[in-house]
C-alpha cells in the first residue's frame, strides 16, 4: 500500500505522448495487484479458467503491456525480492484484513448485494508464487524484460532510473520518492478514467522546503509499510513537525533509524541485463490458450499488435528502438 502523501506531494497531469519513446521501470507487484483487484466479474469473482486458476493478472499484463507498446512506452517490470524484516508486521496485518474482506464478500454474494460484493472482493487479492512465475513467463514470451530485485521492487526501480536504465518509476505508491526516485509516473498501468500524472522529486522537495532525508522522516511519522506511524499525525501535521525540527520528540515512539535505513540504504543490484526480444507467438498460445483457455484469436491478435508496435517504433531493429 505504501505511504500516503497525496495531500502534500504535487503532481502534474501528462499524456501518453509525453512518455513516447521513454523507458519506465514498473513496480511489477504493485501493477499485478491492480489487475487482480480490478479485473473481476460483477460479483467480485476474478477471471478464471475452467480449472479454477485465476487469470486476471495474465489478462492485465498481456493487454495493458501491448497497449503501452502501441503508445510508444517501454516498460521494464521489476519484481520484489525478500521484504525487509520490518515489513512482516504490515504483511501479517494485510493478511488479516484480507480474511475479513473474504468473509464480507461471501456474505454480500449470498445476500445478492453485488456492489458490496465487488467492493469487498477487490480487497481479497492474493498473489501466489505460481502466479508470479507465470507472470514472468508471460513477459518473457512477449519479449518484454523484467528484473528480479533483491528486496523492495521500488528501490530497484529507483536505482535503474538513477543509473540511466529508465526515465521514471511506474507505480501508484509514493515510496519510490523516499528511495530517491527523481520521477514517478502514476496511472501508467491503470485503465479507465484514472489520470496519468508525473511527480518529480526535486520539485516536490523544493515546494515543501525539505530534503529527501526529511521527507523520509515525514513519512515515518505518517506511517509506512515498515512502521505504524504516530496516531493522529497525517502528512500536513508531519510536515509541520519536520519544518519545526520536532522529529526528535517522537524518537521513543518510532524506531526512526531502522526505518530510515530501509529507505536510505536499501539493497539493490546491477546484476541484470535489459534486452527486448522477439515475440514468441507460439509460446503465448501455449501459455494462455492451451494452459488457461484464452481465445487463440485474441492472443494471436495481441501478439500481432505487439509486434507491429515494436516495428513502428523502431527505425532499424528492436534493440535499437529499445
Amino acid at each position: 500500500m505504501g505511504v500516503n502523501l497525496k495531500d502534500i506531494i504535487p503532481s502534474k497531469r501528462i499524456g501518453y505522448g509525453d512518455l513516447s519513446g521513454k523507458t519506465i521501470a514498473v513496480d511489477a507487484l504493485n501493477t499485478i495487484y491492480q489487475f487482480l483487484s480490478s479485473i473481476r466479474q460483477h460479483d467480485g469473482t476474478p477471471l478464471m479458467d475452467s480449472q479454477g486458476n485465476v487469470t486476471s493478472h495474465l489478462s492485465g499484463l498481456l493487454y495493458r503491456t501491448t497497449n503501452l507498446a502501441r503508445l510508444g512506452v517501454k516498460p521494464i517490470y521489476v519484481f520484489d525480492g525478500k521484504p525487509p524484516d520490518l515489513k512482516y508486521k504490515t504483511l501479517k496485518a494485510r493478511g488479516e484484513r484480507k480474511r475479513e474482506a473474504e468473509r464480507e464478500w461471501t456474505k454480500a454474494k449470498e445476500e445478492g448485494r453485488f456492489d458490496d460484493a465487488l467492493k469487498y472482493a477487490k480487497r481479497t487479492s492474493k498473489l501466489t508464487d505460481g502466479m508470479l512465475d507465470e507472470s514472468k513467463e508471460l513477459l518473457d514470451r512477449m519479449g518484454v524484460p523484467y528484473v528480479q530485485a533483491p528486496s523492495e521492487g521500488e528501490a530497484q526501480c529507483t536505482r535503474m532510473v538513477l543509473d540511466g536504465e529508465a526515465w521514471a518509476v511506474g507505480s501508484q505508491d509514493y515510496d519510490a520518492l523516499l528511495f530517491g526516485a527523481p520521477r514517478i509516473v502514476r496511472g501508467l498501468t491503470m485503465s479507465g478514467k484514472f489520470e496519468l500524472s508525473l511527480i518529480e522529486l526535486e520539485d516536490a522537495l523544493a515546494g515543501l522546503g525539505i530534503s529527501r532525508e526529511q521527507l523520509v522522516d515525514l513519512a515515518i511519522l505518517v506511517g509506512t509499510d515498515f512502521n505504524e506511524g504516530i496516531h493522529g499525525i497525517g502528512p500536513k501535521k508531519a510536515l509541520k513537525a519536520v519544518l519545526e525540527g520536532r522529529v526528535g520528540e517522537f524518537e521513543d515512539e518510532v524506531g526512526f533509524e531502522e526505518v530510515r535505513e530501509v529507505f536510505l540504504e536499501h539493497p539493490t543490484t546491477d546484476d541484470y541485463e535489459i534486452s527486448w526480444k522477439a515475440i514468441d507467438t507460439d509460446g503465448l498460445v501455449e501459455l494462455l490458450s492451451n494452459r488457461h483457455e484464452f481465445s487463440i484469436d485474441r492472443v494471436k491478435r495481441a501478439a500481432s499488435e505487439l509486434e507491429k508496435a515494436y516495428k513502428e517504433n523502431s527505425q532499424q531493429s528492436l534493440n535499437q528502438w529499445f
